[in-house]
């Protein structure tokens, strides 16, 4: 059987398990093992890539952020920084529904976890805006989109999870992916303020009261603080600024803000390893299923089609590797499609001289886009069951909140500059910049 006939079985073995049911992970395993059979690589040697595939220090990341998001959720902190975002931004028109927005920004700069993000408001802020008359459906649709800033504002879970696959600044990544990410939130909050539902007006907050929320906010937002002020430093990696930021919160936060929450600390770690558990199968089989899309020269084939129809043009490849993972996140989580498509993404992030950082955020966004859109649409599907209405429903309502999400993927594409100022500002190795000979600064490519 041909290269191509072996890469279209696994692919069609995947799609068949994924219709009938079949979680990701084991669909995927499925299918990378069917096709391993047509092909002269052992099994022994599959099983060895699905080991390969976790065995990254820099994945280690991930268990800790999940931490951070589950400790910070589970104390008092959440509704301290709830209650600054009312205080902030809660006399606007659809005020609650500016809050959800606002607090999105501020808990994503803590959690990196879109799915805690979703858990966290609609546990506290959606009943609140059910009782002011706000549609369910809205309720939901806004809460899911506001979570994928999670995603984008440092620290971010796929960005750890796409740099440590494509061999990429992961500190760059985060960094690049403020510019997106705060465009969401100005977007959702725009969107808010001008066509969603009106809630109850509210009198603007004194200062004072501003300022004693703010007061009560001051120790967990130190934790983004932390995070990129060590990564930036260089003081530790992002595994070491995880754990850091768990630490901080088990020694200071939890003994100052709720002291009588050490007898929970052993739930919350065994829900953070299970919650870690899900995405690092979920790696294991993506990393052998791209192993082996790689090996059957899977990257070269779509490469092709690509650039026959865009050339070398960076933004049309953009563009185009856009489309496509449009369509692929509505049907596989963002992680797994990180890691199967990475072969294809280093294929044409050289075909086109694009950036790796660039192309890093690009489908970043893209993939959190994802997140919202059927018939997958994680963060949605969370999102309308907590809430208690339709996912259908929920879908219709999240309909005006694409163009949000498209637009700010166009921007994103076509405003490489604007993206990579951070980074080229704070790492500047991290966008290829090297030191010059002089001693002097660093020069950059064009």
């Amino acid at each position: 059987m041909s290269g191509g006939a072996v890469l279209c079985l696994m692919a069609a073995l995947f799609l068949l398990f994924g219709y009938m049911g079949v979680p990701v992970t084991f669909a995927l395993i499925a299918g990378v093992f069917v096709a391993t059979a047509f092909t002269p690589i052992s099994m022994q040697s599959m099983v060895g890539q699905l080991f390969h595939g976790i065995d990254s220090e820099t994945l280690l990341a991930v268990p800790f952020f999940l931490l951070v998001g589950e400790l910070m959720a589970s104390t008092d902190v959440v509704q301290r920084m709830i209650r600054l975002s009312q205080t902030l931004v809660g006399h606007l028109r659809g005020g609650l529904a500016q809050v959800v927005t606002l607090f999105s920004m501020f808990f994503a700069g803590i959690s990196g976890s879109s799915t805690a993000d979703v858990a966290v408001l609609s546990r506290t802020v959606a009943p609140e805006m059910d009782k002011e008359g706000y549609d369910r459906a809205f309720t939901a649709a806004l809460i899911a989109s506001a979570s994928t800033m999670a995603n984008l504002i440092p620290p971010s879970i796929m960005a750890v999870v796409y740099g440590a696959t494509g061999n990429v600044s992961i500190g760059g990544l985060f960094l690049a992916g403020v510019v997106p990410g705060v465009l969401i939130g100005i977007g959702l909050m725009i969107y808010s303020f001008f066509w969603g539902p009106v809630g109850i007006k509210k009198s603007r907050a004194p200062f004072s009261e501003v300022m004693s929320a703010a007061r009560g906010s001051a120790l967990p937002m130190i934790i983004p603080v932390i995070i990129m002020g060590g990564i930036l430093t260089g003081w530790f990696t992002p595994t070491e600024a995880g754990m850091i930021a768990a630490v901080y919160i088990l020694l200071v936060l939890i003994p100052v803000l709720r002291p009588g929450h050490w007898r929970e600390l052993p739930r919350d770690f065994m829900y953070a390893g299970l919650l870690y558990s899900l995405p690092l199968a979920a790696v294991a089989a993506a990393s052998a299923f791209g192993w082996m899309v790689a090996y059957l020269r899977g990257p070269d084939i779509v490469a092709g089609y690509i650039t026959g129809i865009a050339g070398t043009d960076p933004a049309m490849i953009m563009f185009l590797l856009v489309l496509l993972f449009i369509i692929v996140g509505d049907f596989i989580d963002a992680v797994p499609a990180i890691i199967i498509f990475m072969p294809i993404i280093n294929k044409l992030t050289e075909l086109g001289n694009i950036n790796a950082l660039h192309m890093g955020v690009v489908l970043i966004t893209t993939l959190v886009f994802g997140l919202i859109t059927p018939p997958y649409g994680l963060s949605l599907l969370v999102a309308s069951k907590y809430v208690g209405v339709g996912f259908g429903k929920a879908v219709v309502r999240s309909l005006p909140l694409y163009v949000v999400f498209l637009a700010t993927i166009a921007f994103v594409v076509l405003c490489p500059k604007v993206v990579l100022a951070l980074p080229k500002m704070f790492l500047p190795e991290s966008v290829g910049c090297f030191k010059s000979p002089t001693g002097a600064g660093y020069i950059c490519p064009p």
